[in-house]
């Protein structure tokens, strides 16, 4: 299911020029959204985009209209039947487009590994002969500093929205739960990324939760499962700072309503989803969230 941003303003004072790149943070965002059916391992890419339009309250003439995309190769394998490992590759194009120009990034991403526990498998039949199975599955990783984090020291906090990596090594709390009922289910994940410091700057500690109610229609030989879905994610994501200071309008959360469609075949599966927002307080509600979305192309062996 990957998760929103948040916008930084600068804000100098009344001496000095004023300047403002409005922006939603792309480099500290994080979602991992839904994973495909897989009994060993897959294999695959993913393409995200996300949009952002903001607005200074103060002055309406700072704007900054923001789409972030990422390319993006990931993996897992079944280690036992206990044991997960799911990886990440991300190449970012971050486009930002405000009264002061458009500017540019892109590069290779930070790349992220996580290790799941399997601590639920269940199945049993209920009182109507209806199949029911339950999974869930614990863990954590890490976000490795492999994308570019250089900003300019003097407009670090507009700009460290706008850099391919974060800079820092951070933690990642996971846990997945997934119920079948018949031809019925629901995928619900839980996750925390726990940030730390680069260049002195500090992106807010991040927590993203997601629920998809997803229905299975099988082919007449069974080779063909397409299962469309529908959801909510909620976002929050706390303030930022720079030098142990916090940063004034960042931090915030958002709720969005998704729906898609996962069709897996014998050997591969293809899904994708469009997100849109339902009720959002960002940046003291001076970024509003836009459309997102994912397609994945995805091998299962």
């Amino acid at each position: 299911m990957k998760k929103l941003s948040i916008l930084s303003i600068l804000l100098l004072t009344i001496t000095q020029a004023f300047s403002c790149d409005i922006c939603g943070c792309s480099s500290g965002n994080y979602f991992l959204g839904p994973f495909p059916q897989f009994r060993s391992h897959f294999f695959g890419t993913r393409y995200n985009f996300k949009s952002f339009e903001s607005r200074l309250k103060s002055d309406h003439t700072q704007f900054s209209k923001d789409f972030y995309q990422s390319i993006e190769l990931w993996g897992g394998l079944n280690i036992g039947r206990k044991w997960q490992v799911l990886s990440f590759v991300p190449y970012n194009i971050n486009k930002q487009t405000s009264d002061d120009g458009t500017k540019t990034n892109n590069g290779i991403g930070d790349i992220s590994f996580i290790v799941n526990h399997k601590i639920l498998d269940k199945r049993n039949t209920n009182a109507n002969e209806k199949m029911i199975s339950q999974q869930l599955w614990v863990g954590g990783g890490l976000k490795l500093p492999t994308g570019k984090f250089s900003p300019d020291e003097v407009d670090i906090i507009p700009e460290a929205n706008n850099q391919a990596g974060t800079g820092s090594v951070d933690f990642i709390l996971n846990a997945m739960y997934t119920l079948h009922v018949e031809d019925w289910g629901i995928n619900s994940n839980v996750n925390y990324k726990i940030n730390r410091s680069a260049e002195n700057f500090h992106f807010g500690n991040q927590f993203n939760t997601a629920a998809f109610v997803f229905h299975s229609f099988s082919s007449g030989s069974g080779n063909t499962t397409v299962n469309p879905n529908a959801g909510l994610l909620f976002e929050k994501i706390d303030a930022n700072e720079l030098n142990k200071s916090k940063v004034e309008d960042t931090g915030g959360n958002a709720l969005l309503a998704a729906a898609g469609m996962e069709v897996n075949f014998a050997k591969m599966a293809v899904g994708f989803n469009t997100q849109l927002p339902v009720s959002q307080n960002l940046s003291n509600e001076q970024t509003k969230v836009k459309m997102r979305g994912m397609l994945h192309v995805t091998f299962l062996f």
